[in-house]
């Protein structure tokens, strides 16, 4: 099929290179005339793990290109999927659907016969009601458009698979038009993707607009409970991974989301909760996710936690102190930046007076971008030379797995802040080394459970974080 996908940010490129993989032939269409030009030239303007090598095979095999020109979109195909950002109002909880809005009033008056527009942006709910009354007056005579809504599930670090293997494709249609052509023609262009049994979920716009909210929201909830859970464990010195361990046996609750530490960020958890609450509080229903304010509120503190708890571990005060920062991006294997805890300690602790020197294997770029004041090193063992105190604020694989060893001869005092829980305790405090983890104090435990990737959910996100079994 042809195919085009409005939008080439993270989720639109994304899209655009897995439709093509599938064998469609695509057209990605983006505002940004600099984006288009590297998209264009097999270049991936962020760090997607896998997402490269899809983009340079399908613009080799002429499946895929991009442009700036909606004409060209409207002229190329009659199906046209929506990808661009909803981030959060710069003023208030709510959702910014300018960039929805431009790109149904950029296509709309363009289209000639019958078209179908697949919305994949996380939007509250109501908003494919708005847009259709918005594309009805925008629509030519002689134009048919049919709106669905179509949430995506990304993961960050996960997109590709999670474009290609979904764990559900949920379809949102008029209630008005349940009987339209959209459910046949998106099953023809996952045709691959549903024979291998993945469900496929048919209901209106309002019902498939609420599923991507609720699961960040309820993703976000699981998360903040274990981390209230961990002050309250830091108070009377338990151990709060055991303590997830045990009561994740319980099939009702599970494992997965259950690791204490510094939280979520990203692009999408905290958006997409704040944003909740914003259209719960227009459609008078306000009361029902009051405690997604707290959820926001837990979430938030852990950032403070560990600010006050480095400052423990040097002292009681770090001013002057030379600390070490391991990890800026919101989780691993992603460079995005977007509300991190990671750099948000970062930036606290530089405003308290210490020297902060920062190493991130991807998000350096993106770092210094919203903190030019920070230093930043080109490696773990450069970040640490002469700290006072280091901390792992990101769990990528080489911190997780770096031995006590390699910075035992270069730090100034064998000092090591653990702020996702996942060094191995006993190895270093084997090594010398004084370990202190956010969530209180981590003691050798036999657990069945592997220890799962602190999620975070555009993911666009990116938008929803879902470790895989």
């Amino acid at each position: 099929m042809k195919l085009t996908v409005i939008g080439c940010g993270y989720l639109g490129a994304t899209h655009a290179a897995c439709m093509a993989e599938l064998g469609h032939d695509v057209l990605g269409v983006d505002v940004d005339a600099e984006k288009v030009a590297r998209l264009q030239a097999g270049e991936v303007p962020f760090f997607e793990p896998g997402l490269s090598d899809v983009l340079r095979r399908n613009l080799a095999a002429g499946r895929l290109r991009f442009t700036t020109d909606h004409r060209e979109a409207a002229d190329f195909a009659s199906v046209h999927f929506l990808g661009v950002g909803t981030p959060q109002l710069r003023r208030g909880y709510g959702v910014d659907l300018s960039h929805v809005e431009a790109a149904v009033d950029a296509l709309t008056p363009l289209v000639r016969g019958e078209h179908l527009i697949i919305g994949k942006s996380t939007v509250p709910v109501g908003t494919a009601a708005a847009l259709a009354q918005r594309i009805a007056v925008l629509a030519a005579p002689d134009a048919h458009i049919e709106l669905v809504w179509s949430p995506e599930f990304l993961r960050e670090g996960f997109a590709v698979e999670d474009t290609l293997d979904p764990d559900r494709l949920v379809l949102g249609t008029d209630p008005n038009r349940a009987d339209g052509p959209a459910a046949q023609v998106l099953g023809e262009i996952y045709r691959e993707i549903l024979a291998s049994g993945v469900p496929f979920i048919q209901t209106d716009w309002a019902t498939a607009e609420l599923v991507k909210v609720s699961a960040n929201a309820f993703l976000a909830t699981k998360i903040s409970f274990i981390n209230a859970v961990s002050e309250i464990c830091e108070n009377v010195g338990a151990d709060v991974s055991t303590l997830a361990d045990a009561i994740g046996y319980d099939n009702r609750i599970g494992r997965r989301f259950l690791n204490a530490g510094l939280g979520f960020g990203g692009g999408c958890l905290p958006k997409d909760i704040r944003g909740f609450l914003a259209r719960a509080d227009e459609v008078g229903a306000g009361r029902a996710l009051r405690f997604l304010r707290e959820v926001d509120a837990i979430n938030t503190r852990r950032r403070a936690a560990l600010v006050d708890l480095v400052a423990e571990a040097v002292g009681g005060d770090v001013l002057g102190a030379n600390i070490a920062i391991l990890g800026a991006a919101f989780k691993p294997e992603s460079d995005d930046v977007r509300d991190s805890p990671a750099l948000n300690v970062a930036g606290q602790l530089s405003l308290r007076g210490a020297t902060v020197t920062v190493f991130d294997p991807k998000a350096t770029a993106n770092s210094r971008r919203l903190y030019p004041t920070l230093e930043y090193a080109d490696s773990a063992v450069h970040a640490c030379d002469q700290a006072d105190a280091v901390v792992v604020a990101t769990e990528w694989a080489e911190f997780v797995h770096m031995l006590p060893e390699e910075l035992s001869d270069v730090v100034r005092a064998r000092v090591i802040v653990d702020g996702r829980r996942c060094l191995d305790a006993a190895a270093w405090q084997a090594a010398g080394w004084q370990l202190h983890a956010l969530g209180g104090p981590m003691r050798p435990t036999v657990s069945h459970f592997p220890t799962d990737p602190t999620p975070g959910a555009d993911p666009v996100a990116p938008e929803i974080a879902r470790p895989r079994a």
